[in-house]
């Protein structure tokens, strides 16, 4: 069997200089050429070192980005054989590398309950929603995206968005049964710190960011069929994503 040489660079790549993250606009180049097909699923990105000189950037901020890729389902990564482009189309960004078998079931089951509840609740607080309602929903919005382009997970927030989905309502046991939960009720609030890819994780959440505009959109135009539709489309997609650690290696 022969082993396969790394891949010059035969493309252009532009050295990293934009202000933000390194990693990411590492990433979103490296992203783009494979996807775009100008290197062939089965070759082997350049080196570490290779690429750290085309970019003019660290190894850390290499490894990041390669993470970030290994996230999309683009390449995979051995040792002694070097990162290998796996496909050419991505899967979605995904919160952490990985998630304890027990855990996952432990969000599933949760996220399953979810369902059958947070739709309707989004339903109704599009029919009953108030003028204190609709600032405190605006504001909890604001405040996850504050939170989360600071590169932090934003539990807190991501719970406070949809507790006020509860609250407006104006039904007592939507509210309570929601309080109990508390921010356990987030997924990302069971998943260990060391699993956590920051820079798929980041557009994960960029992700949920996008759902909670369309369901806060849905709501404040007191259209109830959109915002129960929203609330499903956002949950079930959650549900598709943790459902990916099943299978995982």
């Amino acid at each position: 069997m022969t082993t396969q040489t790394p891949l010059e660079i035969p493309f252009k790549i532009n050295r990293v200089s934009q202000p933000g993250s390194l990693s990411v606009h590492v990433a979103d180049q490296l992203e783009t050429l494979i996807t775009q097909g100008n290197v062939a699923v089965g070759d082997k990105l350049p080196t570490e070192n290779s690429l750290c000189e085309s970019f003019g950037v660290s190894r850390t901020v290499i490894r990041e980005a390669i993470t970030h890729l290994k996230s999309l389902g683009l390449v995979e990564t051995r040792r002694g054989v070097g990162t290998t482009i796996l496909r050419a189309s991505k899967v979605e960004a995904r919160p952490a590398e990985r998630v304890n078998p027990t855990t996952v079931e432990d969000i599933l089951y949760l996220l399953e309950l979810r369902l059958t509840l947070e739709p309707a609740a989004a339903e109704l607080a599009a029919l009953r929603y108030d003028a204190q309602d609709k600032e405190n929903l605006e504001l909890q919005h604001q405040k996850f995206i504050k939170v989360y382009t600071a590169n932090a997970q934003a539990r807190e927030e991501d719970y406070s968005f949809h507790f006020a989905i509860a609250q407006a309502t104006k039904n007592p046991f939507f509210k309570s049964f929601y309080e109990q939960w508390s921010h356990n009720v987030i997924p990302r609030a069971k998943l260990m710190s060391n699993d956590i890819n920051p820079l798929s994780s980041q557009r994960y959440l960029k992700r949920v960011q996008e759902e909670h505009a369309d369901i806060l959109v849905a709501i404040l135009a007191r259209d109830a069929n959109a915002a129960r539709q929203k609330m499903h489309q956002h949950l079930s997609r959650a549900r598709d994503t943790y459902a990916q650690y099943r299978n995982q290696t």
